[in-house]
């Protein structure tokens, strides 16, 4: 089998959430190993479960993982914000339950190759989709002083973001940045000794506000909240796992936006718009991981799940 193991987070409480019925249509829509998704299948008889990632090593690996639930399962190459098209292209109206695990996959994250890692050295790349065009290397080596340290504030909420921002600028004008190293060593070089002093690696906040931008990720979060709702059956549910909380911004606003209804303005004595609620909110408050989760799973610690119901 494929080497792509994964730890999946809130397993349990997504199960419970998505409220799973036998003869129910799934979507898992980031695959990643399908930890999720094939204790999904497990629960089908006559339901059907379509899988999506943008990661062909992902699917691939899923693949092999779900073999054995034959035909119940549909995988699809594509990124999950393109939820409708997929159901529209396999002639399907309407879903039961929808689960999207925002997370970098351990392994995109662990195998130093693809360049999401600060501890390993590989060319510049931090592509969840090999396919894709922009690269890590695009961004670090054209992007400009400007839009540099507005990644690093806004995605990698980075206090040092003009210093790395304007050290980077400097390195590339005597030659490319070429691997992941290269860059660590100039964000080190860029940071007081105070800050290379904390328990968080210095890269870490930076390279992720760089991954977030090659893959647009906060973008596809937007997207998919548009669309997802749209995609479920009457009862059906939605489960986002977020790690971000930018993410995590995204996804509970459009829920309770959702879950509103009606937009006139506070002062109106009565309801002009019409609009009705779309959902009802599973859980106000988000659904983190419990002791023993987080005992065997460190990386799970961010974790926050949201649910909602289409009415």
């Amino acid at each position: 089998m494929t080497d792509f193991h994964h730890v999946s987070v809130l397993l349990d409480e997504c199960l419970e959430g998505l409220d799973i019925k036998p003869e129910g249509i799934y979507v898992d829509g980031t695959l990643g190993g399908a930890g999720h998704s094939s204790q999904i299948a497990k629960r089908l008889t006559t339901g059907r479960l379509i899988g999506i990632d943008r990661d062909p090593v992902a699917l691939k690996a899923a693949g092999e993982r779900l073999a054995p639930f034959g035909d119940r399962v549909t995988l699809v190459h594509s990124n999950f914000c393109e939820i409708a098209q997929v159901l529209k292209s396999l002639n399907i109206d309407g879903v039961d339950g929808i689960l999207l695990d925002l997370g970098v996959s351990s392994p995109q994250l662990d195998d130093g190759s693809r360049g999401f890692s600060y501890m390993a050295d590989a060319p510049l790349d931090m592509r969840m989709n090999s396919e894709d065009m922009l690269s890590a290397h695009d961004v670090v080596n054209t992007w400009s002083f400007e839009e540099l340290k507005r990644i690093l504030y806004d995605y990698g909420e980075e206090r040092y973001a003009p210093r790395i921002a304007s050290a980077i600028c400097s390195r590339r004008e005597v030659k490319p940045i070429e691997t992941t190293l290269e860059l660590v060593d100039i964000i080190r070089g860029a940071m007081p000794a105070a800050a290379l002093r904390e328990k968080q690696h210095p890269a870490k906040r930076s390279f992720q506000a760089i991954r977030i931008a090659v893959n647009d990720e906060l973008g596809s979060v937007e997207k998919v909240m548009r669309d997802a709702i749209p995609c479920l059956n009457p009862g059906g549910r939605l489960a986002v796992i977020t790690f971000h909380s930018l993410e995590d911004r995204i996804v509970k606003n459009a829920m309770a936006e959702a879950a509103k209804g009606c937009t006139c303005p506070p002062s109106f004595p009565v309801c002009v718009c019409g609009k009705k609620p779309l959902v009802k909110l599973i859980s106000r408050k988000p659904i983190v991981s419990g002791e023993m989760e987080l005992e065997r799973n460190p990386r799970a610690r961010s974790a926050k799940l949201r649910i909602c119901e289409k009415i």
